[in-house]
């Protein structure tokens, strides 16, 4: 069986020249990972590049050298293998193989009678950390970006050995926290000096002289001036870690990413099985995931967000962007506060708060403050930032602050008059230039802007709770926004580091829409006399990041029962009022108690006769937002089924093995079923026909 090639290969060549190294009489092999892109395009193994790195590997035998070290780029080691060739092997056989190549290179490293040394001196994931792995000692630079194995996070395993050599490197609990916790906590990279301390590297150097200070520690080691101990492996508690780890995934996940089980399948074996078997296992695993639909419909998610959520649909053209130097935000609450310290970080502009009194003021700056100082005591941000951001972000009781402004935006209450007034009020403070961004989750755009005299630069900017970690930003355009307004809008987005989706004003536009009615059919069981854990519990085979009554928790009571009025005034036929609902939000008490459903809470439920098998709630549940996205893409609410997606992804956590929500419609068949049609054609998140 010949290894799938992909002809859109961008290779990675290995790069050889020998090295004099003061201290040995011969010279080190120097093997250098470049694909002749800057660290833009990071270095990746496919079947190409694997044959350049196992010629460069016997030249460098060849040529009788002291050591061999392998090292990459500026900024990046090798981040792993070539996912853009995955979708074009169409066969288990040539999935087996593209394995077996990896570790028939690799293992020439691990076996070689000649010391081997990886000097990471950049990015390195997956393949690329494998690679790492097989050599018999590693330095590693402290400026390194990412360390990780990220493939349980795209629906695949470490498949180039890593499910072997790290947990007998670093002992089973580690491993199993850098090759399954990791990339489920929403794919958490390393840093250089817990990589170090974790024993993933012998050494930590600085960045500025890391090559020269690697050679001169390699010689060391070779000439036995230096030695490398690393602690003996407790295997004592192995299985009772991965025992440990299965209860963990069983609670989250429930069966739903066939990736994560098949990692711990593989690290089970590493306690004892040779390490030929193991990595006879890796192949089999991997060939099985690469074979899945899972695995296609990650590959598309991890797509988008690499590429589309950098390119947004329907943006105007960058140029057409005002400048922005200062930023006023309407309100000194929660989500206010958070904003403000998100545009001084990113913006580095000054940033004042107002709202109704001093007090209400005073408490916003202070939490700024607060999380400023939070962040130079875990050492995220150094104090001469922390000087610069005190200085930036203000308070103020009088709206005239915002004079000089040159982007405005309001988090005051859900309350279309209350935004109107708001608005009304600034326009006769603020220069005609300046943009107004409305922070609302569910209310036209529009409508909001009917009144003004300028309503065409009004634009929607809607963040998603916590600011500082959900990454979708909502950008709607009203029916008069103009294309400067709105690129500026994008322009401000993409400063503030967060990906932009171009949304039409549509009630609640994406995510809201779709979880509002996603929980409306939640509580529409329960309110038909389903039991609430029933209800709960009925989507867990899709494995979303929480259960809907957590997540109805999260957003809270009142704001779901807001939104969910919001909708039902607009599409009265598909989104009910949930009496019930209300009178949770009405209560103000928890829902959930210790993961169970509050008794206090399951007291104030007015149940009825029609109770719902578990079966039947999920069912509903998909064809419900089978139906509303359909309906979504015909209104022009976004560009395309992918944008859905992205949304889902980025603004509610949808995991990457459900492709967002549409691949996964298709998959199940549900979209057909309900709307006649699919909403991806076949062969995109998925295998081809």
């Amino acid at each position: 069986m010949t290894t799938p090639q992909n002809p859109n290969e961008v290779v990675t060549k290995a790069l050889l020249r020998l090295v004099a190294v003061p201290g040995l009489d011969r010279p080190a092999a120097l093997i250098t990972l470049d694909n002749g892109f800057d660290h833009k395009k990071p270095n990746s193994f496919g079947p190409a590049g694997l044959a350049s790195l196992d010629s460069a590997i016997t030249d460098a035998l060849g040529a009788d050298p002291a050591f061999i070290a392998v090292t990459g780029k500026p900024y990046i080691f090798c981040v792993g293998a070539d996912v853009t060739g995955i979708p074009m092997v169409t066969d288990r056989a040539e999935a087996v193989e593209l394995g077996r190549l990896g570790h028939r290179v690799f293992a020439r490293l691990r076996e070689s009678a000649v010391p081997t040394f990886a000097f990471v001196n950049g990015a390195a994931m997956g393949g690329g950390l494998e690679l790492a792995l097989h050599c018999h000692y590693r330095t590693l630079s402290g400026g390194a970006a990412a360390l990780a194995l990220p493939e349980v996070f795209l629906g695949l395993v470490p498949g180039w050995g890593g499910t072997q050599l790290l947990p007998n490197l670093i002992g089973i609990p580690m491993a199993t926290q850098v090759i399954i916790q990791n990339p489920l906590m929403q794919n958490k990279m390393l840093k250089p000096k817990q990589a170090a301390e974790m024993g993933i590297a012998d050494v930590l150097f600085e960045p500025a002289d890391f090559l020269e200070r690697s050679l001169e520690w390699a010689a060391g080691v070779v000439r036995g001036t230096v030695t490398v101990t690393r602690p003996e492996v407790d295997k004592d508690m192995w299985d009772g870690v991965l025992f440990f780890a299965k209860q963990q995934l069983d609670e989250r996940l429930h069966g739903a990413v066939p990736s994560a089980y098949k990692a711990l399948e593989l690290l089970g074996l590493a306690k004892d099985a040779p390490f030929a078997e193991g990595t006879a296992a890796e192949d089999e695993a991997l060939a099985d995931l690469v074979m899945s639909e899972e695995l296609r419909s990650g590959l598309y998610a991890f797509d988008l967000v690499q590429r589309r959520a950098k390119r947004p649909a329907g943006a105007p053209a960058p140029a057409l962007a005002r400048d922005i130097k200062k930023v006023g935000i309407v309100g000194a609450g929660l989500m206010a506060s958070q904003l403000a310290l998100l545009f001084a970080r990113r913006l580095q502009v000054p940033v004042v708060m107002t709202d109704l009194d001093q007090s209400r003021v005073d408490k916003g700056v202070a939490y700024v403050h607060k999380e400023i100082e939070k962040a130079v005591s875990k050492g995220r941000m150094d104090k001469g930032t922390a000087a610069r951001l005190y200085g930036l972000v203000s308070g103020s009781v009088d709206k005239g602050a915002f004079a000089d402004a040159d982007f405005v935006i309001e988090a005051v209450f859900e309350e279309l008059n209350v935004k109107k007034q708001v608005w009304a009020e600034l326009e006769k403070i603020v220069k005609p230039e300046a943009i107004l961004a409305t922070n609302t989750s569910s209310l036209s755009v529009t409508a909001m802007a009917a009144d003004l005299e300028h309503p065409e630069r009004v634009v929607g900017f809607h963040f998603f709770n916590p600011v500082a970690v959900l990454p979708l930003l909502e950008i709607v355009r009203g029916e008069r926004t103009d294309e400067a307004s709105l690129a500026t809008a994008f322009a401000v987005g993409k400063s503030l580091r967060k990906s932009c989706v171009l949304v039409k004003d549509a009630p609640a536009f994406v995510v809201n829409r779709l979880l509002t009615r996603f929980l409306g059919e939640i509580f529409a069981a329960v309110d038909a006399g389903t039991p609430p854990q029933v209800a709960d519990t009925a989507l867990d085979s899709l494995g979303l990041p929480m259960r809907p009554l957590a997540l109805l928790q999260l957003v809270g009571p009142a704001v779901a029962h807001h939104v969910g009025g919001t909708l039902h005034a607009a599409f009265p036929d598909r989104f009910g009022v949930s009496e019930n609902l209300k009178r949770i939000a009405d209560a103000g008490k928890p829902i959930m108690v210790d993961n169970e459903v509050n008794p206090e809470v399951a007291a104030l439920l007015q149940a009825g006769s029609s109770p719902l098998t578990a079966d039947e709630v999920r069912e509903r549940a998909l064809a419900a937002l089978a139906q509303e996205i359909r309906l979504m893409l015909d209104e022009g609410v976004v560009a395309e089924a992918q944008d859905i997606d992205l949304c889902m992804i980025l603004g509610a956590g949808w995991p990457f093995h459900l492709g967002g929500v549409t691949p996964y419609l298709d998959r199940t068949g549900t979209s057909e079923r309900v709307t006649g049609q699919r909403f991806l054609p076949r062969g995109v998140a998925s295998l081809p026909a």
